[in-house]
């Protein structure tokens, strides 16, 4: 009799660890981080520059999109990112010192022409500011099917006599394209 007592006991205690014995062994999902929306956040370690949900809005066919962003400078001298795509001239951004621009929202998104990226892929974009050596990030290019991307499609009346990566409208002293060599 006593015998099944201590196996019953052996046995449940078995049972009860198998049932949350994971909970030991198991990563908690709630201490993984990672970019709650559709785009990616870009840090980089060195520069004093963060970028934050980066995504571009792009055409059907992928040849033109709109890259979309809150870049953020959380220190207290002004600064500039300077973005680079393969093939395409460089564009800069000069944020204030303790301010954040959002392209897409408060500011016009960054136009890029001849992007061949289609809607679905991600496109590989550099990020470099201060006197850093930059980051480069893989950044998932999206249509134009939601609701809230929508307006955000470039579309080719807009593009009638826009050269190539300028973006479109340049807001004042905040967004630049660099120039060419």
């Amino acid at each position: 009799m006593k015998s099944r007592l201590v196996a019953s006991a052996a046995l449940s205690a078995v049972v009860l660890f198998g049932a949350t014995g994971c909970a030991f062994i198991s990563p908690q999902a709630t201490t993984i981080q990672y970019s709650a929306s559709d785009g990616v956040n870009v840090s980089d370690a060195d520069g004093p520059l963060a970028v934050r949900n980066a995504l571009v809005v792009a055409t059907e066919d992928g040849s033109v999109g709109n890259l979309v962003a809150a870049i953020v400078n959380p220190t207290e001298e002004r600064a500039t990112l300077t973005i680079t795509l393969s093939g395409i001239d460089p564009f800069t951004v000069t944020v204030p010192a303790g301010e954040t621009i959002s392209l897409g929202a408060d500011e016009a998104p960054l136009r890029i022409v001849d992007l061949d990226s289609i809607p679905g892929s991600t496109v590989e974009i550099h990020f470099q500011s201060g006197e850093s050596t930059g980051t480069k990030a893989e950044i998932p290019v999206l249509d134009g099917s939601l609701p809230y991307y929508a307006d955000l499609v470039p579309s080719e009346d807009k593009l009638i006599g826009v050269p190539e990566s300028t973006p479109m409208p340049t807001p004042t002293d905040t967004a630049t394209s660099a120039p060419t060599n």
